[in-house]
């Protein structure tokens, strides 16, 4: 999905603040012109190890980081447990139960549960590692204008390019797979749609609790375009010629 400005607004948006241009194939494009993955990361419990279990976990992470030739960004989200889909699917099988002692017993336990996620404040942490790609600068100078007439470069890409960058970010993502893996991690790559409801968790974080994304292909408005689909200024003009 693009998060891009369209250079005539009179108006700011918030698009003008936020630092990455547009999420794209399950990539992050900054407006540097910079890529990013996202990978979510399972935890280990590592205090229930044995000492033995401990050092080895160590020295495997310890040789993970040091075989990395690239930069990485660990992000630990931690956010108040949301259980309101399991709480209305519980919700819909009391309703559906014909057993009247069955039916008083799943009411409990949805009261039970939900008194316990009200007072108890119980939260749930998600692990991402952040991988970076910086291909060469090519900035093209000029179109966007920011409020008060100052410009802001704007950094454009060919489809093949950016494909060609996305080739190179994946072969790092298995890197750091694989170095995961050697702990004891298990790891996915964000989807383009699980990039955009991170994004918005970390932007919005009452709202996202109240009101949930819809499918990203919907999203889609006059102001939010993607700028890696437009032809490159000087490419265009050649075909023209």
């Amino acid at each position: 999905m693009a998060l891009w400005g369209s250079p005539n607004n009179q108006i700011g948006s918030t698009q003008e603040h936020l630092k990455f241009a547009e999420i794209h194939e399950g990539m992050v494009i900054t407006k540097t012109g910079e890529l990013r993955a996202i990978l979510m990361a399972s935890s280990i419990n590592f205090s229930l190890k044995s000492e033995q279990e401990q050092n080895a976990i160590i020295f495997a992470y310890q040789n993970f980081l040091n075989s990395l030739e690239f930069p990485i960004q660990i992000l630990l989200q931690s956010r108040k447990l949301d259980l309101g889909k399991y709480l209305a699917k519980l919700k819909n099988i009391a309703s559906k139960q014909t057993n009247e002692l069955l039916k008083m017993q799943t009411e409990g336990y949805i009261d039970f549960i939900s008194k316990l996620i009200t007072f108890a404040h119980i939260m749930d942490k998600k692990f991402y590692v952040v991988i970076p790609f910086l291909p060469p600068p090519k900035i093209q100078p000029g179109a966007g204008l920011l409020k008060g007439g100052s410009k802001q470069p704007i950094v454009q890409m060919s489809i093949d390019e950016f494909h060609s960058y996305k080739q190179e970010l994946e072969q790092r993502v298995q890197v750091v797979q694989a170095g995961l893996g050697s702990v004891g991690i298990r790891s996915e790559p964000l989807n383009t749609q699980q990039i955009i409801e991170l994004f918005y968790g970390i932007y919005n974080p009452e709202e996202s609790m109240k009101e949930k994304l819809t499918d990203y292909e919907h999203l889609i408005a006059p102001l939010v375009e993607s700028e890696i689909e437009k032809p490159i200024e000087g490419k265009k003009e050649n075909e023209q010629s």
